[in-house]
């Protein structure tokens, strides 16, 4: 996707360089990430349910980089879709949205082409109804884009009226898509059509208060989502230490804060994850290297964010991502970037409380985003720096991950969709 204690790290849409004062152009830090000499904090995508089969004549090459061969008509029986976001514009990166299918049983992947005629689609989402998908154009004039699933035709892209979008989701009743835009410190609001397509924003708020926390030069809006109230949604700022929460008229699209919940100063929250009660969310701390247990009110959309707790890593520079949260609520995950581990919590006290349990590789480089499938029996890891897509099998009773097969072949993965 920093803080005054931070280690030194390069900028760009996501922090100035340290000690530089200055801002890196996207393209100049994508590819000198790319080539293994930036320690960056980008952002991820998470899952959705449904099961459009992909299908259609949009196709360029495999994720992996081969030919595609022309895609079925939908998913082999008993695949899954898959979907894979990149960054076009770095040194390695990928050609668009990569378009895979997954076996639940085995976890093996298999690349079936790519949506080409996206730019930078570092963050993807898809509609509830599973027929359109969604990607953020993660530029300097931002754009969100839709993409039809049955025939992979892009529906069109609309601005975000920020810079460096990094994070989108749709709220659940389908008629609104949110974005976040990372380099203006700005979240967005976009109608979807019947059609799935989108139109001309409805809103948009710059996070001008509080001030920007130790070491940052402007606001960071890293993540915006819907509260499981479904009244509420929330954008968490890296920025100024801050998850902001709205209420969102359904009706017209407009935006009205209600909260504000700040972190210790220095922090850096980057993403929020809810436990399925609904409660209680787990928040990741991108600067200060900590996790926090957030307790939600839903009747006021209220976060209180509690004590700092450790992520689990052991390198001296790590950057958790995310966590993804088991559908049972039984255990959480997280993604932790430079120790290059998965991190295992136990959730407690109906969700209240996190009991690390320890740690696994993740079996790549730098995995900046992680999901589950929908079951619950698989976790997906997007390594970033390596280039590939780690399968986890997940066990549902003690919560371990197994790794399933080798990783998969993906030009600069930052984000796995699996539906």
């Amino acid at each position: 996707m920093g803080s005054g204690t931070e280690p030194a790290r390069w900028g760009s849409p996501r922090s100035g360089a340290a000690g530089s004062g200055g801002v890196w152009s996207r393209r100049r830090f994508v590819g000198a990430l790319g080539a293994g000499t930036a320690a960056a904090a980008l952002s991820g995508c998470g899952g959705g349910s449904q099961d459009p089969g992909p299908r259609g004549s949009a196709q360029g090459v495999a994720p992996d980089g081969t030919p595609a061969s022309p895609p079925a008509s939908k998913a082999p029986s008993g695949r899954r879709p898959l979907y894979l976001g990149t960054y076009t514009s770095a040194e390695g990166g990928g050609k668009g949205i990569g378009v895979a299918a997954y076996d639940p049983a085995s976890g093996r992947i298999t690349g079936r082409g790519t949506i080409t005629g996206v730019q930078d689609p570092s963050y993807l989402a898809v509609h509830p109804d599973g027929r359109t998908l969604y990607a953020v154009d993660e530029r300097e004039r931002g754009a969100v884009t839709a993409v039809r699933v049955s025939d992979r035709e892009v529906l069109g892209s609309r601005a975000t009226g920020g810079s460096h979008p990094c994070h989108l989701s749709v709220h659940p009743g389908g008629r609104w898509l949110l974005s976040a835009d990372y380099g203006s410190g700005s979240v967005a609001v976009h109608p979807i059509a019947a059609s799935g397509a989108l139109g001309e924003r409805t809103d948009q708020v710059v996070h001008s208060r509080p001030a920007p926390g130790p070491g940052q030069e402007g606001p960071h809006a890293h993540q915006f989502l819907t509260a499981p109230d479904g009244g509420h949604v929330l954008a968490v700022d890296l920025g100024t230490d801050t998850v902001y929460t709205y209420r969102l008229d359904e009706r017209s699209g407009t935006l009205t804060e209600v909260a504000r919940a700040h972190t210790r100063p220095g922090a850096g929250p980057r993403h929020l994850t809810f436990h399925p009660k609904g409660r209680y969310a787990y928040l990741a701390n991108e600067v200060d290297d900590t996790v926090a247990v957030c307790a939600y009110e839903p009747a006021m959309g209220r976060l209180t964010i509690g004590a700092p707790q450790s992520t689990g890593a052991k390198a001296d520079t790590n950057y958790p991502a995310q966590f993804a949260v088991t559908p049972d609520g039984a255990y959480a995950y997280l993604a932790n970037r430079g120790d290059n581990t998965l991190a295992r919590y136990a959730v407690e006290a109906d969700g209240a409380r996190l009991r690390l349990l320890g740690t696994v590789p993740a079996e790549g480089d730098f995995p900046r985003q992680i999901a589950l499938s929908p079951d619950g029996g698989l976790l997906f890891a997007a390594n970033q720096r390596s280039g590939t897509v780690s399968v986890f099998r997940v066990d549902g009773t003690s919560g371990d991950l197994r790794l399933a097969g080798e990783p998969f072949a993906s030009p600069v993965a930052v984000c796995a969709l699996p539906l």
